[in-house]
């Protein structure tokens, strides 16, 4: 059974009047190599005439952004002309690569009626080879995700991306990162085999879990030694989520600058010269 290194807490970072949790990275974990960054916004109830989320137009460039909406909705617009409105149970999956603009904004009607949001964004590192990739989107609704039932239903995995229990995920993962989202009843138990040399990404959402003999709750990142082969996660409250995730870790550079994640500070800087000289694209209202 791999070992737990160590337990980090989401930190306080509200934006504006969105509420905010900061789960990667804090002030005792800088990034799970390729896991970057998660910002966990929620849960809240908006009011009706609200202003939504407040993430306009901005330009990426090094990395994929993987949104998870749990309630709520996103309206996603880019540079390279993708639009969509991704509502309570979908993703969003948008390569950056070589670069582009893009804002996440509450749709109209959310903003018009209001209700719940809770949503997570994970940024994950793109190897040396394919940073400067052609960007690419992909938003899908919650009926576009496969669902693996397991522990005679006691526990739901929504596979996002990569193999899980013999499922395909909905999202073919250019650096073969595994990404999923588990739902537990009371009790629910999760049994898998994961190569001991990939890192595991491992976020108590909601509820209580205790994961390969150790107890973590809500807005917990577990860490892991790369020591085994088999985690056991089960829950210990009623309407326990995970965020679950694996990958081989690339072992390259990594320098973050803003909105950009490169492997030098030459190439932060050609990022911000080819922004400013218009390379990523025409942000069109």
């Amino acid at each position: 059974m791999r070992t737990i290194k160590q337990l980090h807490r989401a930190q306080s970072a509200p934006i504006a009047d969105l509420i905010t949790y900061r789960a990667l990275p804090t002030r005792s974990v800088e990034h799970l190599d390729p896991f970057l960054f998660l910002n966990h916004h929620g849960p809240q109830v908006y009011p009706p005439s609200n202003r939504g989320l407040p993430f306009g137009p901005h330009p990426h460039r090094g990395f994929e952004t993987v949104t998870f909406i749990l309630e709520g909705d996103i309206m996603h617009q880019d540079s390279g002309g993708h639009q969509s409105v991704i509502e309570a149970g979908g993703i969003q999956w948008m390569t950056a690569g070589s670069g582009l603009i893009h804002s996440e904004v509450s749709s109209d009607a959310f903003k018009q009626t209001g209700g719940p949001l809770e949503i997570l964004q994970l940024w994950v590192n793109l190897p040396a080879k394919d940073k400067m990739v052609a960007p690419r989107y992909t938003g899908l609704q919650a009926s576009q995700i496969p669902v693996v039932t397991l522990d005679e239903g006691r526990v739901q995995l929504q596979a996002v991306s990569g193999t899980w229990s013999g499922t395909q995920g909905a999202v073919e993962s250019p650096a073969g990162v595994a990404l999923a989202t588990v739902q537990f009843q009371q009790g629910g138990k999760l049994s898998l085999t994961i190569p001991a040399e990939h890192t595991i990404f491992c976020y108590v959402i909601r509820g209580k879990l205790q994961v390969n003999g150790q107890s973590a709750e809500a807005r917990q990142l577990v860490e892991f030694n790369y020591d085994g082969n088999d985690l056991h996660v089960e829950a210990q409250s009623a309407d326990a989520v995970l965020l679950l995730g694996h990958a081989r870790p690339f072992g390259e550079p990594i320098v973050a600058y803003g909105p950009f994640v490169m492997n030098s500070e030459a190439e932060i800087r050609q990022a911000y010269a080819d922004y400013q000289a218009g390379k990523f694209g025409t942000w069109q209202e």
